[in-house]
């Protein structure tokens, strides 16, 4: 599997997972899902940790393996991971799919009620 039609990522969210990968002894080996909101609004935000956690690959780019729970794989068709950094810190960033409206602090969305 390639950095194809499921998750796309960037050529800086790659070099920051595999960074962390590494970092946390688990090279190459990254897991990423959707956690529900705590405040019952409908938003989802990523989390990114360490190794598969029980996960299926998602995209592959660069020797990163990003896995991620079977269940929400449709969920991230589609989408595209990136990172942000500078002087003062940084985050992954994730895209917002169609019938959704992003975060304000863009690791997450929600879907639009019609």
């Amino acid at each position: 599997m390639q950095n194809g039609p499921g998750l796309k990522i960037s050529a800086t969210a790659v070099a920051e997972l595999n960074r962390q990968a590494a970092f946390t002894g688990s090279p190459g080996v990254m897991h990423i899902d959707l956690l529900d909101d705590k405040s019952g609004e409908g938003w989802q935000f990523i989390r990114i940790r360490p190794g598969k956690n029980e996960g299926v690959p998602l995209a592959r780019a660069d020797g990163i393996t990003l896995y991620a729970r079977q269940d929400q794989i449709l969920l991230f068709q589609g989408l595209k991971l990136n990172y942000f950094g500078d002087l003062s810190g940084g985050g992954f960033l994730i895209s917002t799919p169609k019938g959704a409206e992003p975060s304000p602090c863009g690791s997450g969305f929600r879907k639009l009620k019609l």
